[in-house]
């Protein structure tokens, strides 16, 4: 019977909550300003927090040494401005190069791939292959074209966002200063919004999330860097064209899960086609050889068991952020979802599994 009330106690509470969504939406207008105000605090909030878990063992170990918080923190970006420079400087005028000759080249980089997809479908084995009907050349050339236009209206929107962007340049600077600051007190003021028989455990919820999520965003920026370092030295062995242009865009592109390592791959090959199909395939498997490390060496060793994530979830979970949120519900989906992973198993924990999974009384014997 407590089993069957508490059941009941559960519907009725999903009901309210189903019905308070419903009423939402049919007053949509009053949450249409907390809408535009979140999409506009989102990015930089986001970065904010990005780097705030990315530079605080940083800060920390500063403040150990009796410095100053303030000074640490302003010392930090001081050393991040001169890496700045030093990227403007050195790397820019590079990756600059490549980006402009790519602008230039783009035509000819179509021709070229043409070109080699012709000869391979003129080729004997694939002759054999291939049946008569099918010119995978001109299909494959037509979802180029098609992509390439996506990818001009893509940028152009970029564009126009990088306009908007300085506000979030402007604002997640000032953002990340305070949470730096704060240090570890946004758990603290947090956890005094419970009740205080479920403060130790609101502190554990608390702690837990922050390493895990610390440890998801070091581990992560390690891990691609760690992938970046090894395609680039193996671009540059089989002479793939513009390798640093093309790295830089797989290292970012890995910041999406799952996805992301796919659609960084297709620039990849393409470019590698246009030297040779010797150089194309050696792209793929500079590819596959540097994510096998990293997935099998580098995360393992890194992430621990703080990534225990089935990959089938993972899809799962990028393909359901995509959906609702785009590029930021996919970049924000797996955080999310461990996030509600740990107060799901403790909130189970302390009213669940304490009263249905009570070990049953063992009846007294006689005579005792």
């Amino acid at each position: 019977m407590a089993k069957l009330n508490l059941f009941i106690r559960i519907c009725i509470a999903v009901l309210l909550v189903l019905g308070i969504i419903y009423v939402s939406s049919l007053v949509d207008f009053i949450f249409t300003p907390v809408i535009s105000l979140f999409s506009v605090v989102i990015v930089p909030l986001m970065l904010a927090v990005f780097f705030y878990y990315l530079l605080r063992p940083l800060i920390d170990y500063l403040a150990s040494r009796r410095l100053n918080r303030t000074v640490a923190i302003l010392l930090v970006y001081l050393v991040i401005a001169v890496l700045l420079l030093g990227f403007t400087v050195g790397v820019w005028p590079s990756l600059q190069n490549q980006l402009v000759n790519l602008a230039n080249n783009m035509p000819g980089v179509f021709n070229a791939v043409g070109e080699q997809l012709t000869k391979l479908e003129d080729s004997d084995l694939l002759s054999k292959l291939i049946p008569a009907d099918m010119n995978p050349a001109s299909q494959l050339m037509d979802y180029l074209n098609k992509g390439f236009s996506l990818l001009t209206v893509y940028v152009s929107g970029l564009f126009s966002f990088v306009s908007n962007f300085a506000i979030v340049l402007f604002t997640f600077p000032i953002l990340l200063f305070y949470m730096l600051k704060e240090g570890g007190k946004f758990g603290d003021k947090l956890v005094s919004f419970f009740p205080k028989r479920y403060h130790e455990e609101g502190a554990s919820v608390v702690a837990e999330i922050d390493g895990v999520m610390s440890s998801f965003i070091v581990g992560r920026v390690l891990v691609n860097l760690a992938l970046g370092v090894l395609m680039y030295f193996g671009f540059l062995l089989i002479g793939l064209p513009y390798a640093l242009l093309l790295t830089l865009v797989a290292v970012l592109m890995n910041f999406i899960p799952f996805i992301g390592a796919i659609l960084s791959t297709v620039p990849i090959f393409i470019f590698g086609l246009i030297e040779s199909p010797s150089t194309a395939i050696w792209s793929i498997v500079v590819v596959l050889v540097a994510q096998q490390i990293q997935d099998n060496l580098v995360a393992p060793y890194i992430f621990g068991k703080s990534m225990d994530i089935h990959p089938l979830t993972t899809i799962i979970l990028v393909l359901a952020g995509g959906d609702f949120g785009g590029i930021i519900g996919i970049l924000l989906i797996i955080p999310v979802y461990m996030m509600l992973k740990i107060i799901t198993v403790k909130l189970y924990q302390l009213f669940v599994r304490q009263r249905w999974e009570k070990e049953p009384e063992v009846p007294a014997e006689a005579g005792d």
